[in-house]
């Protein structure tokens, strides 16, 4: 009889093989391509590519040197850094809110609000980007209120930057509150009894007790919609300006508008770079909270 051992190994080895054919091996070729390397599989893409960089004798870094030279790309990616940072930190904010509201509320404006965060899980980020610009932009819902309130110069957050930032919460909020939601549901009611007990407020209780007991939740909302953000496409491209564009736009330009693959693919290490570090900190954190929890 066959080892069941062996029987899991080719079992999990087809949809292994079939990632390093059609993922990581055309991974690694564009990562090459980046320093240079035209020959092999990218020499189709190479004959037909413009302003690329060729290296005869080794690596280069003429392309991401030219990049940095580029105030256009510059823009790009400290816009990317912003909004991924404003997005964040916005969303936890706006999350724990929400989180807490569930977590000390039984009432019936509790369940709805239940339901309610779980919309945007359910509305394709197309249509939801769509319907975020007609609010928000000049002209629509907001706006025309302003006006009848007699505030004709209320700004518009439509095609800008933090309209970006307002998309990605939108998108990012049933996650995030699920994740906190659930961490807040395991803090035994003891513990909050307890600091209450004692004289505690809410707030203290809050910052004291409840945020310390839930860094990992926190962790993980922050990390995966660190690294979503910044690969992000369909929510800055609808509701973004055109300058500055997010990486992940500006990236889609290059390789299609401009021509230029391997200025696009660049751009795409960079933002893999960058999620990297978000993920290296997320394992060391992971790690930590291990250590001091005794599991480790």
């Amino acid at each position: 009889m066959v080892n069941r051992r062996w029987i899991g190994f080719l079992m999990a080895a087809l949809p292994i093989a079939f990632l390093l054919a059609f993922v990581g091996l055309p991974t690694v070729e564009s990562f090459f391509y980046t320093f240079g390397y035209t020959g092999g599989p990218n020499a189709v893409v190479s004959e037909m590519a413009q302003n690329q960089v060729v290296s005869h004798h080794g690596a280069t870094l003429g392309v991401y040197t030219e990049l940095w030279k580029m105030a256009s790309f510059r823009a790009d990616f400290i816009a990317t850094i912003w909004v991924t940072i404003a997005s964040v930190a916005l969303l936890l904010v706006i999350s724990w809110v929400i989180a807490l509201y569930l977590r000390f509320s039984d009432g019936w404006l509790a369940r709805v609000a239940s339901s309610l965060y779980l919309i945007p899980m359910f509305i394709p980020s197309v249509i939801a980007s769509y319907a975020l610009v007609t609010f928000w932009n000049s002209g629509g819902f907001v706006d025309a209120l302003a006006k009848h309130l007699g505030d004709p110069n209320f700004p518009s957050f439509g095609y800008t930057l933090f309209g970006v930032v307002i998309g990605n919460v939108w998108t990012g909020l049933p996650f995030a509150v699920l994740m906190l939601a659930s961490g807040l549901r395991n803090v035994p009611d003891s513990y909050i009894e307890a600091a209450r007990d004692v004289g505690a407020r809410a707030w203290t209780v809050s910052l004291r007790i409840l945020l310390p007991m839930n860094t990992l939740p926190i962790i993980i909302v922050a990390t995966f919609n660190c690294i979503g953000v910044l690969g992000a496409y369909t929510v800055p491209y609808l509701m973004g300006p055109t300058a500055p564009q997010l990486l992940g736009v500006a990236m889609t330009s290059y390789f299609s508008a401009y021509n230029e693959p391997q200025q696009a693919e660049a751009m795409a290490v960079m933002v893999f770079i960058l999620a990297a570090a978000v993920g290296t900190w997320y394992v060391i954190a992971n790690l930590r909270l291990d250590r001091k929890s005794g599991s480790v």
